[in-house]
């Protein structure tokens, strides 16, 4: 049952044939809260464009604290930025136009998907032994057009994949990242709208931002409006993984190919650093670069892992050669095969349309031998940024 707050003297703004199912509609908020006491299992209010925004935003800003798992959806008739920007500070899950009767039932869906969620969590919260924190993985090359994307988005199916596990991957490639195109998703919400919660972000605020892909499978998208990568501070992408990681089994970060102050901070939280190459000099002789650069900055090497994509391409340097020139050991290797551009074309990442393909057993096989058997501590300390973690 969705809980409708609209007043009876404006019967224009009836939502109650927009909703379908059960609706109980009531005259005013106060009603409403009355209504969420009577019934503990109801979790979803919407407001009726009848109603004040200014009472329906304090509202939801109580509830959000008298009933976390509870969400409010508000149906304007005009929506704005401003409103948008009011609207998730003060808690409220999605804010609809009026008429919009697709986007509402969406709307609502999504809300009680969410508040199962939260429910959960909270659950998970009163049991006595400590709740046990995710994984999270880094996904990084120096080099552009190694397929970074490519094995970060096929690492996070191959790891929902396996035993059950929770996974959510992010795309911190914020001025031109490719995981929506990728798979086909259309990103309503992005990382930007985060934005409002900066300072304050809790389970509800970060699980309002993502985009489900496939059970067990969320995706936290790149922004895509020009100049809203400059705005997200790296201090926001911290408190982002730190978040998702209490949620989620394991949290893949894809990031652009640079060592900026959000990759940074991805890798400061990170439990695994996974370093991509490909056979070929330039790539080579950036790997080298990236492992010189993480242990200046003191970053432990039992979370480093380095695999090499397209490994069989026949380019006159072998597997001794590639360690050699990185002075490490390679953790695993993907054969290069024209079956994956085709799936990214399709919007099927590899491991999910033919996972007995030699790629998908390669990044199956390197997911399962280096981050699924290694346990995860219930308060991980794996970063050790600017000697955080070194020991002498």
């Amino acid at each position: 049952m969705t809980i409708l707050c609209q007043p009876a003297t404006a019967p224009d703004d009836d939502l109650v044939p927009d909703l379908g199912g059960s609706v109980k509609s009531v005259d005013d908020l106060n009603a409403a809260l009355r209504a969420l006491n009577d019934d503990p299992a109801e979790d979803l209010v919407v407001v009726g464009p009848s109603v004040d925004t200014d009472t329906a935003l304090r509202f939801a800003a109580q509830l959000r604290f008298d009933r976390p798992v509870a969400g409010v959806i508000l149906v304007r008739d005009v929506v704005d930025v401003t409103l948008l920007t009011e609207a998730l500070r003060a808690g409220v899950r999605e804010v609809v136009a009026a008429g919009d009767t697709v986007a509402l039932l969406a709307a609502c869906e999504r809300s009680r998907v969410l508040s199962d969620r939260a429910r959960a969590d909270l659950r998970s919260h009163d049991e006595p032994e400590p709740t046990r924190q995710g994984k999270v993985v880094t996904v990084f090359s120096a080099k552009g057009g190694c397929g970074k994307t490519t094995l970060a988005i096929n690492l996070a199916a191959a790891l929902a994949a396996a035993h059950g596990e929770r996974v959510c991957l992010v795309d911190l490639d914020l001025a031109f990242g490719d995981v929506a195109i990728s798979v086909q998703l259309d990103p309503v919400r992005t990382i930007s709208d985060a934005l409002p919660m900066a300072g304050h972000l809790d389970t509800t605020g970060a699980a309002s931002l993502l985009t489900p892909y496939r059970p067990g499978l969320d995706m936290l998208l790149a922004p895509i409006a020009p100049g809203d990568a400059e705005k997200i501070p790296a201090a926001l992408v911290g408190e982002l993984l730190t978040v998702l990681r209490g949620m989620y089994d394991f949290v893949v970060v894809d990031t652009p190919a640079q060592f900026s102050e959000h990759v940074l901070t991805a890798m400061d939280v990170s439990d695994h650093h996974v370093l991509l190459t490909t056979p070929d000099t330039p790539a080579l002789k950036n790997l080298r670069l990236t492992i010189d650069m993480l242990d200046l900055l003191s970053y432990s090497r039992d979370i480093r892992s380095v695999l090499v994509n397209r490994s069989d391409s026949k380019v006159g340097l072998s597997t001794a050669d590639v360690e050699r020139v990185v002075r490490s050991p390679l953790n695993g290797q993907v054969p290069s095969s024209r079956n994956v551009p085709i799936s990214i074309n399709k919007g099927v990442p590899i491991v999910i349309g033919t996972p007995t393909h030699p790629v998908s057993q390669a990044i199956t096989r390197f997911a399962n031998d280096r981050l699924l058997s290694r346990p995860v501590a219930v308060r991980t300390r794996a970063f050790a940024r600017r000697g955080a973690g070194r020991r002498s």
